[in-house]
């Protein structure tokens, strides 16, 4: 096998997700990189040290384990740099601390991941930060709500719970008018189905919790940048002493060696189950970017190369006192289905989402919101069990 990967520019996505971040050719042929687990790194003389002129100097500043990963991820992103953090939380806060200072101000898409807003309201106010959050339909209107200070616009597409697409390249550009740095949590899509880099964005920030890892047993999160910004992510990584484990690393490598594969099947199977969603008259609207009936259908389309296994659903229910009950009662005669945080796994997931903290865009009114994650099982198995919740919801 030759050493030159130069024919991987140009092979498909499973191909390239095959092969890239780790040569086999480095380490005697093994297909897999080895996992080193390193804090000390020893130097050869004094003045090596002195210089740090060596590639690896101490374990916090990574090794050829999360190297590899660091390596494949930039393949995906087109990112100049990436940073391994221990979760999908620690990859929204450390691009937050590393361009944010107090007095300045950041806008937040009131659509947000809520342990995001959970920071933005108490740590990064208590350092002097103001936050202020938008509707995550805004697109280039943003420019209205952007001060002298505005230094950090953040988006997420599609928006956590309720999925609300986001006009990524309309809000880079109107943001970087003003010097603002655009962020974004692009864990849904992963970098196969939106390389959010490539529509302006400066920061990429995925929970390779997700589908990079695939099997529900790994948290890490990856911060990918471009040439502007990786000088000052990079920084801030080391100052804040945050890193990526190697035996974690070596284990999202190795999921995303079948992650095309994976989100392949979760795309068809959740599109599956929401069009069959879709046409039941006991839900009353089903919150999929992938279903034309969607608002955010046409930006979708335009920009995404496929979705994931998640979106959401309205249970109605005639009167408020009932939404949770009804919800209760539903999620409680699952049997395939966990309740559960997180997604991205093989296994299906539910959950009750709560959106009482939205500040601009409200949700659904008219009953609750319930998520799924449409893993890996047969369609007709995940919609039977489906039909065992509706059954239960009925009597409520």
């Amino acid at each position: 096998m030759s050493k030159s990967k130069d024919w991987l520019a140009s092979a498909g996505t499973d191909t390239r997700l095959c092969h890239i971040g780790y040569d086999p050719a480095d380490y005697h042929g093994f297909v897999n990189p080895p996992v080193v687990h390193a804090s000390t790194v020893l130097f050869p003389n004094a003045r090596a040290m002195e210089t740090r002129t060596q590639p690896y100097t101490y374990g916090t500043r990574g090794t050829p384990t999360t190297d590899a990963l660091c390596r494949a991820i930039d393949e995906l992103e087109g990112s100049a740099g990436t940073i391994l953090v221990p979760s999908g939380l620690a990859a929204i806060t450390v691009p937050f601390l590393a361009f944010l200072s107090a007095g300045d101000h950041a806008l937040i898409v009131d659509s947000v991941y809520s342990p995001c807003r959970h920071f933005c309201d108490t740590m990064l106010t208590r350092l002097g930060v103001e936050v202020e959050y938008y509707d995550p339909e805004i697109g280039s209107d943003i420019e209205r709500l952007i001060r002298p200070n505005t230094r950090l616009v953040h988006t997420e597409a599609p928006g956590s719970n309720t999925m609300e697409m986001q006009d990524i390249r309309a809000i880079s550009d109107a943001a970087h008018k003003h010097g603002c740095v655009v962020t974004i949590d692009n864990t849904w899509a992963t970098p196969l189905y939106f390389r959010a880099l490539d529509f302006g964005a400066d920061i990429s920030i995925h929970a390779a919790t997700k589908y990079p890892s695939g099997h529900s047993d790994i948290l890490m999160g990856t911060v990918s940048a471009n040439a502007k910004h990786w000088p000052v992510l990079k920084e801030a990584n080391i100052t804040l002493g945050i890193c990526g484990a190697p035996d974690d690393s070596y284990q999202i490598l190795r999921g995303l060696r079948t992650m095309g594969l994976r989100l392949e099947h979760h795309c068809k199977s959740a599109l599956s189950v929401a069009r069959w969603l879709e046409g039941r008259d006991d839900v009353g609207q089903v919150l999929h970017p992938a279903l034309e009936s969607f608002p955010g259908h046409a930006i979708w389309k335009r920009d995404f190369k496929g979705a994931s296994g998640v979106f959401s659903f309205v249970l109605p229910t005639a009167s408020k006192d009932k939404i949770k009950p009804k919800a209760h009662a539903f999620l409680d005669a699952l049997q395939l289905f966990g309740l559960g945080w997180s997604w991205g796994g093989y296994e299906s997931l539910a959950v009750l989402v709560n959106l009482e903290d939205r500040k601009i865009r409200k949700g659904p009114t008219d009953g609750a919101v319930i998520r799924l994650q449409i893993g890996l099982e047969n369609v007709e198995d995940i919609c039977a069990d489906l039909e065992r919740g509706f059954a239960a919801a009925a009597s409520v």
